[in-house]
């Protein structure tokens, strides 16, 4: 349930040989083009958070819900932001600090206690977005937990049988972006009810640059 890595590594050569060269560092971009999917049906409607073997190459920002120890060992983690209970409860009613953060924040943990707390003040804002919180216990490794969801990628149809997520830099290795690329279609794969056989086409594109195909 996966492509050639060969067939990666031409399409990432092909796109650097096409991509003009630009005073930043351009991302790469996985787009999947799915076939015979009803998007009335749950099977249509993909939503998957990815964790990724590298990281993508772009800052990826986490805010923790947390209070105590666990809220102090974030901070310590270098967690983007830390909102602690009484944080929570006084957004309830700032409707644009909400979307502020949901929109400033790539992704979000919770203490597991806060979680029914988080859900009543901020579901509305971050369900819509997949933003909803990875829920942990007080006690779990926050600061593998921050690293680990710097690696997460959310990959999800939009009324259109298309999937397009990031999956590194140009500057990154093929090796590595070839991992990045088949973890994702992996995932896809594995979600789809004829597997690889819903995958009508991948292509791979830079910021800047036109799309190319992968051979599937």
């Amino acid at each position: 349930m996966s492509i050639n890595p060969q067939n990666i590594k031409a399409a990432l050569k092909e796109i650097r040989a096409k991509t003009p060269k630009r005073n930043f560092k351009q991302s790469i971009e996985l787009i999947i083009n799915l076939r015979d999917i009803d998007m009335k049906k749950p099977e249509g409607r993909i939503q998957e958070k990815i964790e990724l073997p590298h990281p993508i190459g772009k800052t990826v920002k986490v805010c923790i819900f947390a209070d105590g120890d666990m809220a102090l060992r974030a901070r310590r983690a270098g967690a983007d932001l830390v909102l602690e209970t009484a944080d929570i409860e006084s957004l309830a009613s700032d409707k644009k600090r909400q979307r502020q953060i949901a929109k400033s924040m790539t992704a979000f943990i919770a203490a597991a206690p806060l979680m029914p707390l988080v859900g009543r003040t901020l579901g509305a804002i971050l369900g819509p977005r997949g933003k909803m919180p990875t829920p942990v216990p007080p006690s779990a490794n926050i600061e593998r937990e921050i690293e680990r969801h710097r690696r997460i990628v959310l990959v999800r149809t939009r009324g259109q049988p298309v999937l397009q997520c990031r999956v590194g830099t140009e500057d990154m290795s093929d090796d590595d972006l070839v991992e990045n690329i088949q973890t994702v279609v992996r995932r896809i794969a594995g979600r789809l009810k004829r597997g690889i056989r819903n995958i009508d086409s991948v292509y791979l594109k830079t910021t800047m640059g036109p799309p190319v195909k992968v051979a599937v």
